[in-house]
């Protein structure tokens, strides 16, 4: 989303350029603030070869209900009719809000009073499940969802309410497992590209009914991520960490997302590698 959209048309048509023989699908996100933008792309996505494209809620002026998001994503999907289209639910991106109840703030120590933000840019109370429930009669193309949010009662909905081929993709690296209970059928995270191999043990584990060896798999992530925690995980952080353990140069964030200290970022490092090498 920091890109410009030139940048991530020559982003998308490089992806799909490099993943020739070499992955099952590329699906392009192509959600902007501007209808106008995200359409653009979703028609790039198609003149490149993309195999799907994925689009989150607008975050600046949000959408006040499913059925405006549903209009929304309509239109989007409109401009590539040929292509699988899946709904990108992160709502702690987006303000747009499935969580039935959020803990994050008082563990903080505090409880906003959201009644003093302007209307227009208050989080929206909106599930995941009442924007996909009947959105395959509006958008045939409609082919699953990727859902970044905690609220497991929601996207147990959105699995209920999906359709057999469709993709319920869990976006919480943490709970994968959780995830997997409840149906999902694939995942999306930013750990994966680093921790695959740890996490392909989860899944092998859990597709063989051995629950035992999936929890310890699910622990070691959840053991990495509260040490992690404790020196702020976030975007930057976690895009050093892929640069330090792939030995890849992903290059820096860019501003208003600041870099972590070097010295942070191999203490986090050595960490991961002493659990997962270990295991």
């Amino acid at each position: 989303m920091s890109f410009s959209v030139e940048e991530r048309k020559s982003l998308a048509a490089e992806w799909c350029l490099r993943a020739k023989g070499k992955m099952d699908y590329v699906i392009v996100h192509v959600g902007c603030l501007s209808l106008k933008d995200s359409m653009e792309l979703a028609q790039h996505a198609v003149k490149v070869g993309a195999d799907g494209i994925a689009v989150v809620s607008p975050s600046f002026f949000k959408p006040k209900t499913a059925d405006a998001l549903r209009l929304y994503l309509q239109k989007v999907a409109s401009a590539a009719p040929t292509l699988p289209f899946y709904y990108y639910h992160i709502p702690t991106v987006t303000g747009v809000n499935c969580e039935s109840f959020s803990f994050g703030p008082l563990l903080h120590g505090y409880w906003p009073d959201t009644s003093k933000c302007p209307p227009d840019c208050r989080d929206v109370d909106m599930l995941a499940s009442d924007v996909c429930k009947g959105i395959k009669k509006l958008i045939p193309s409609f082919s699953g969802v990727k859902f970044t949010g905690t609220d497991l009662m929601d996207f147990g909905l959105c699995v209920k309410y999906s359709q057999a081929e469709q993709l319920l993709l869990y976006g919480i690296d943490e709970q994968l497992l959780t995830s997997l209970v409840l149906g999902a059928n694939g995942a999306v995270g930013s750990l994966y590209n680093y921790l695959g191999r740890h996490y392909n043990k989860l899944l092998v584990a859990f597709a063989e009914g051995d629950l035992d060896s999936a929890r310890a798999c699910q622990f070691n992530v959840q053991d990495f991520l509260a040490f992690a925690s404790q020196y702020g995980f976030d975007v930057a952080l976690n895009k050093q960490l892929m640069s330090n353990l792939s030995g890849l140069n992903l290059g820096p964030p860019r501003l208003p997302v600041i870099p972590c200290p070097p010295a942070t970022v191999a203490t986090i490092a050595e960490k991961c590698r002493q659990i997962f090498l270990q295991n």
